[in-house]
């Protein structure tokens, strides 16, 4: 009886959705016959424009920096070779903590806005940043605005601090932690998610009135991406909005339930599988639970009748994920079956009230924020984090997604390529859209936290998460760019950012554009980059009518300049090979220099 009602509390976790589903389980379409894609795609495909998408030349100096001034090009030559010299890039932090003594705060302010903060960063706030984003807007390119302000904990505070972010009261009296998963276990020194991160925000969970703040900040940023730029975007990111360790825990929630899944898909003789391949027989899964001792052949056939689940004679990953509603009482998640154990292991021990509205109000500021998103037609950009954050950050995402993305693409999720699991990942969600009929939209990037995973799987003993080389993590790119193309080529409800420095890619994504007869007009396909870097890329494409948006960075100097370590540590490799960037800026600049142009305001 305790095995039936806590499997029972479990599938009473799932809600009905906003929208009718298909039925789950039931056949796909045929599979469309091309390359790496499952399942066919629903509807029909359209009629493409006849014009090809215009050529872009990534070698033209003068057309990569006609917007910027002589001064502009100079400094990008000094802040570009600078960040190309290791040494200075690993001790930065250290550099810039003299450089502040030594010259004094007001002097050190200027010296950055000349410098490293006038090339990474637009402006102090709202007003500031305008002209910038007018100026690249006249040259086809948008912005992604960005509140690059964070707190400057450092490794050494992370690791040392109490982690009251990732242990709940109830598991501090329970012991409960220690039942964590490995990958998702709530380990001292990972409670900030800082040690060793270097992306371009980390936030440390204070309390509730924290995360009002950034929810507050994060308003402000949507409002002036809405004020500064047509069809711009605002990231956000859902580590701000609460507690890390309600992340954690979900997340393990939805990795044991799909691992339960997957077990039992190769119990049922098909390992080797993709995760959409993989269906479940359900007399099979009956009799499997009735093994178990979960619920008898009869109690489950109720079940799953109840959810509408399996009436075709198979039950597949997506329609399994359903059962979990992220929506519900944590406190009624309370088992989980192990298929290596043969028994159901319990998740959380005496979740409290408290802990439960914590969660609600994490999700009601979520809501907040997209329904400003969506009354002033700014785009919301969910940025990844880390492995062990990212399932829940995901599901969430999609969560919003489903109600939000009806009509057009609202909320756009990331997918990190580095990941091993970065291409099963994409193609569960596009199926997933595809089901529920509503606008799927990523950003698609590498991946910036690759030495803290490999750090961290080798530190608690899990498998690295990680492609092993760089040339893998390029080739689950380009896999899981080519599934998404495909699927715009066949639906009118389906966009990408291809978010990449690596000009390599960024062909690969215009001649797969060109051979799909996928037009720039359609505005399916984006494409961004950081401000700062690689202008070679981003202005051809602004000009030749890609859509294409600069990351744009904004805040005070002094509270900015975390963010410029960090991100000076994650790109320090890429610039340590930007060797044509560089040429570019000097051809362009000695140009101008020999043309007499070096002074004119339209050079």
């Amino acid at each position: 009886m305790v095995l039936r009602s806590a499997v029972r509390a479990l599938c009473a976790t799932a809600a009905p959705r906003g929208a009718p589903r298909s039925v789950p389980g039931a056949a796909p379409p045929p599979p469309a016959a091309v390359r790496g894609r499952g399942p066919g795609p629903g509807p029909r495909p359209r009629p493409r424009p006849v014009p090809p998408p215009p050529a872009v030349d990534f070698g033209d100096s003068r057309e990569a920096f006609r917007s910027k001034s002589s001064a502009e090009l100079l400094r990008g030559l000094l802040v570009l070779g600078l960040c190309a010299v290791g040494p200075l890039v690993e001790h930065n932090r250290e550099l810039l903590q003299l450089g502040r003594r030594v010259l004094g705060q007001a002097l050190f302010e200027r010296l950055m806005k000349m410098t490293f903060y006038g090339q990474f960063v637009a402006g102090e706030d709202q007003e500031a940043i305008k002209p910038l984003i007018r100026r690249n807007r006249a040259f086809g390119v948008g912005a992604v605005l960005d509140y690059s302000v964070e707190e400057d904990l450092g490794p050494a505070p992370a690791g040392r601090q109490p982690l009251p972010s990732c242990t709940s009261a109830a598991e501090k009296e329970t012991g409960g932690a220690e039942q964590r998963e490995k990958q998702y276990h709530a380990h001292r020194g990972s409670g900030s998610h800082r040690n060793g991160v270097t992306s371009a925000r980390t936030y440390f969970y204070a309390d509730e009135a924290k995360c009002d703040q950034h929810m507050e900040t994060f308003l402000r940023c949507i409002d002036a991406s809405s004020g500064s730029s047509e069809d711009g975007f605002s990231a956000i990111k859902l580590t701000a909005l609460g507690r890390p360790q309600f992340l954690l825990q979900f997340s393990e929630v939805l990795v044991k339930w799909r691992w339960f899944f997957h077990q039992m898909a190769v119990e049922q003789g098909q390992r080797g599988r993709t995760a959409l391949e993989m269906k479940l027989e359900v007399e099979k899964l009956q009799e499997a639970l009735a093994n178990l001792g979960i619920a008898t052949k009869a109690e489950s056939q109720h079940w799953l009748t109840g959810k509408n689940l399996g009436v075709s004679g198979t039950v597949d990953l997506l329609a399994w994920n359903s059962l979990i509603d992220s929506r519900t009482k944590l406190s009624k998640l309370l088992l989980i079956p192990n298929m290596k154990t043969r028994q159901l292991e319990p998740l959380f021990s005496h979740f409290t009230e408290e802990e439960d509205q914590q969660m609600k109000r994490m999700l009601q500021r979520m809501d907040i924020l997209a329904k400003r998103a969506t009354e002033t037609g700014v785009r919301l950009m969910v940025d990844a984090e880390q492995s062990y954050f990212q399932p829940a950050i995901s599901h969430l995402t999609l969560e919003m997604q489903r109600r939000f993305n009806r009509e057009r693409a609202i909320i756009f999720n990331t997918h990190q390529c580095y990941l091993k699991e970065a291409y099963n990942n994409v193609t569960v969600d596009v199926e997933l859209s595809r089901r529920e009929g509503w606008h799927f939209s990523t950003k698609l990037v590498r991946g910036a936290y690759m030495e803290q995973e490999r750090e961290r799987a080798a530190k608690f003993g899990y498998e690295d998460p990680i492609n092993p080389t760089y040339e893998k993590t390029n080739e689950m790119y380009h896999r899981c760019l080519d599934y998404i193309l495909e699927e715009i080529k066949h639906s009118q409800k389906a966009s990408v950012m291809v978010a990449s420095h690596n000009e390599d890619t960024i062909k690969f994504t215009l001649q797969r554009m060109m051979e799909l007869g996928i037009h720039p007009s359609e505005k399916n396909v984006c494409f961004g980059q950081l401000l700062g870097m690689c202008d070679q890329i981003t202005f051809p494409l602004g000009q030749a009518g890609f859509p294409v948006y600069k990351y744009v960075p904004y805040g005070p100097v002094d509270e900015v300049l975390p963010y410029l370590s960090r991100r000076a540590q994650e790109n320090r490799g890429f610039m340590q090979r930007a060797n044509q960037e560089r040429d570019l800026l000097w051809r362009e600049f000695k140009r101008r220099l020999f043309a007499g142009t070096i002074f004119s305001p339209n050079p």
